[in-house]
C-alpha cells in the first residue's frame, strides 16, 4: 500500500471522527455471497468501509471512537497460513494495523467479546440501521448486553445516528487521489468502447461485442465491470436496463453500449450508440444529433454557478423542442414539458453522482429541499437519451430507435472536465472510425 494512499484513508477517518462529536461508529464491510452451492460471487467490499480503510478483505469491521482520545480499530480475519493455501493471502491483525494505519487491530473472532465493552458509556452510536439485517441483530445484541449492566453504572448510547449520512457528504467531494483513479478508470473504459466500436460487424452477437470491451477492461488493469453491461442492438436499446446481451446485430440497426469498469474501487460509466453497419440512416441521424445536442447543452450547465438539476433542465429543453420539430410530440415545447408528453421518449433523468458506487453517495437536494449547487470536486454523469417504441402516434421510420450518450464529468472551478472525452460521439467521427469495419 502506497504511503500516499495510506495518508488518504487516515485523513478520511480523522475527518469522520471530528464530525462525529462524542460517540462510537461501527462500519462493517460486505459479506461474501454464495452464487450457488459452494461457489461464491467475486468478492466486492462495502464502499463505505473501503472509503475509510482501503482494506479489501471480507469479515472485517471498522470501529471509530471519537472524543478526547480518538482512535480507529480494525477487526479482521486471523493470519492463517494453512487457510492461505486455499484462499490466498490475508493480512491478519498485526500486519493490517501497520500497513493500513489503524491505532489498534484485533481478530474478527474477538468482536463479540470486545464490542459490548467498547459501546459502554458512549454518548452516541453511529451505525447504519437497516443496511444489513444480520449486522442489525448483532449490534442489537451488543447493545442489550450493555443495557443489562445499567445497575453497575455502565450505560448504552442514548442515540443511534446513520453513519452513512456523515460519510455521504465526504464522498461527494473527490480528492486529488480519487480524481486520478477515476481518470484512469475512465481512460480504460474509453479504450474499451473504442475497441468495441471497431469490432462491430453485421451478424455478430451482442455478447461477442461485450467480450471485446471486457477484454480491454482486464487487459488495462481494471478489476471488474462497474455494473452489468448493456449491449443492446436494435429494439433492445429501447429497454433501458437491457442486459441479456444475446441477440444478433442486424444491418440497419443501432447498437447501444452502456458499460464502465471499476479500478481500485472507482467506477466509470459511459454510453455510446452507433450504427451496426457503420452508417446512420436519415432517421437515426436526426434522433442521434438531437440527443447529442441535448447532452452538449447539459454539459454546458455543469459548473459551480448552477444547481444539480440545471443540466437536466437544459437537456430536457432541447429534447422537447426536438420532439416537437420531428412531430413526435404535438404543441409547444413548454406544453410538452408541462404535460409530460416527452416521457413517451425520454423517461429518465440526465445524470447521477459517480464514484465508489456507480450511483454514488450524496444528496441531490439540501436540507431546505432545494437542488444543491454544483461544486468543484463533484463527479457526475451526463446521459440524456431517446427511446422510440412502435406506436400509432409515431412515424414508422423512427420505430425501434434507442439512443443514449453518456459521459463522466468532473466539476471544476472553471466549469467541468469530461474525463471520458476520448470516446468519439459525433456522427462524422463515428462513421469515420467504423469505415474500415468490413
Amino acid at each position: 500500500m502506497m504511503s500516499f494512499q495510506l495518508k488518504e484513508f487516515q485523513q478520511r477517518r480523522q475527518i469522520l471522527l471530528a464530525n462525529m462529536g462524542e460517540g462510537i461508529a461501527i462500519i462493517p464491510t460486505a459479506p461474501e455471497v454464495t452464487r450457488n452451492r459452494d461457489s461464491h460471487y467475486p468478492y466486492r467490499f462495502d464502499s463505505y468501509f473501503y472509503y475509510l480503510t482501503g482494506f479489501k478483505e471480507p469479515e472485517a469491521v471498522l470501529v471509530l471512537i471519537s472524543g478526547s482520545q480518538p482512535k480507529s480499530i480494525l477487526f479482521c480475519r486471523d493470519k492463517d497460513l494453512e487457510r492461505e493455501i486455499w484462499d490466498g493471502f490475508h493480512y491478519g491483525a498485526d500486519a493490517a494495523k501497520s500497513e493500513f494505519g489503524f491505532d489498534e487491530a484485533y481478530s474478527f473472532n474477538q468482536i463479540d467479546e470486545m464490542l459490548p465493552k467498547l459501546l459502554g458509556n458512549q454518548a452516541k452510536l453511529f451505525y447504519s440501521l437497516g443496511a444489513d439485517a444480520g449486522w442489525d441483530a448483532r449490534v442489537t445484541g451488543w447493545l442489550n448486553q450493555v443495557k443489562a449492566q445499567g445497575r453497575t453504572g455502565i450505560n448504552a448510547p442514548d442515540e443511534i445516528a446513520d453513519v452513512r449520512k456523515l460519510v455521504d457528504e465526504m464522498r461527494l467531494y473527490k480528492s486529488a487521489y480519487e480524481i486520478d483513479v477515476m481518470r484512469r478508470s475512465a481512460s480504460i473504459a474509453a479504450a474499451a468502447h473504442l475497441r468495441a466500436m471497431q469490432k462491430v460487424r453485421v451478424g455478430k452477437m451482442e455478447y461477442e461485442i461485450e467480450a471485446e470491451f471486457l477484454h480491454e477492461f482486464y487487459r488495462k488493469g481494471a478489476q471488474a465491470p462497474a455494473y452489468t453491461s448493456i449491449v443492446a442492438g436494435g429494439v433492445n436499446a429501447c429497454t433501458l436496463h437491457y442486459n441479456t446481451n444475446n441477440s444478433a446485430l442486424k444491418d440497419g440497426d443501432l447498437l447501444l453500449i452502456d458499460a464502465g469498469c471499476e479500478l481500485d474501487g472507482y467506477a466509470s460509466d459511459i454510453t455510446r450508440t452507433f450504427p451496426v453497419n457503420g452508417k446512420f440512416s436519415a432517421a437515426q441521424k436526426d434522433i442521434y444529433e438531437l440527443v447529442l445536442a441535448a447532452q452538449l447543452a447539459a454539459i454546458s450547465k455543469v459548473n459551480p454557478q448552477n444547481h444539480w438539476n440545471a443540466p437536466h433542465e437544459a437537456a430536457l429543453d432541447v429534447l422537447a423542442q426536438g420532439f416537437v420539430d420531428l412531430k413526435l410530440c404535438k404543441g409547444s415545447k413548454e406544453a410538452v414539458i408541462e404535460s409530460g408528453d416527452y416521457k413517451q421518449f425520454y423517461m429518465h433523468r440526465t445524470g447521477h453522482w459517480l464514484g465508489l458506487d456507480v450511483h454514488d453517495a450524496g444528496e441531490y437536494k439540501n436540507k431546505a429541499g432545494n437542488w444543491r449547487m454544483l461544486e468543484a470536486g463533484m463527479m457526475l454523469t451526463v446521459e440524456p437519451g431517446c427511446y422510440i417504441r412502435p406506436a400509432d402516434n409515431v412515424p414508422e421510420y423512427f420505430w425501434n430507435i434507442g439512443i443514449r450518450i453518456e459521459d463522466d464529468a468532473l466539476v471544476t472551478q472553471a466549469g467541468c472536465e469530461i474525463i471520458t472525452k476520448d470516446v468519439p460521439k459525433t456522427v462524422a467521427d463515428i462513421e469515420s472510425i467504423m469505415a474500415d469495419n468490413t
